[in-house]
């Protein structure tokens, strides 16, 4: 089952479960759709692998299993804007 983290990794942007603008990779690594856009090029800087919209619990299953409240942020930041 997804944890659904409730922020980017990159820029600390809060993503709560019901948000349709975070993104993760296979191992649930989790950002925001402008660093995912604007950053990493629509690959996760961990592992390398697609990163896909995170789908959104229903509000009733998010009752029974509720999202993660665990926050991981690099420190380091994410990889260097593409445009610079």
């Amino acid at each position: 089952m997804l944890s659904l983290r409730p922020n980017c990794e990159c820029c600390d942007k809060d993503l709560p479960p019901q948000c349709r603008d975070a993104m993760i990779c296979t191992f649930e690594c989790t950002f925001c759709i402008d660093c995912v856009e604007t950053r990493l090029g629509g690959m996760c800087p961990n592992c390398g692998g697609e990163l896909v919209r995170r789908p959104v619990r229903p509000a009733a299953m998010l009752k029974k299993y509720p999202a993660s409240n665990e926050r991981v942020l690099k420190p380091e930041g994410c990889a260097p804007d593409r445009a610079a």
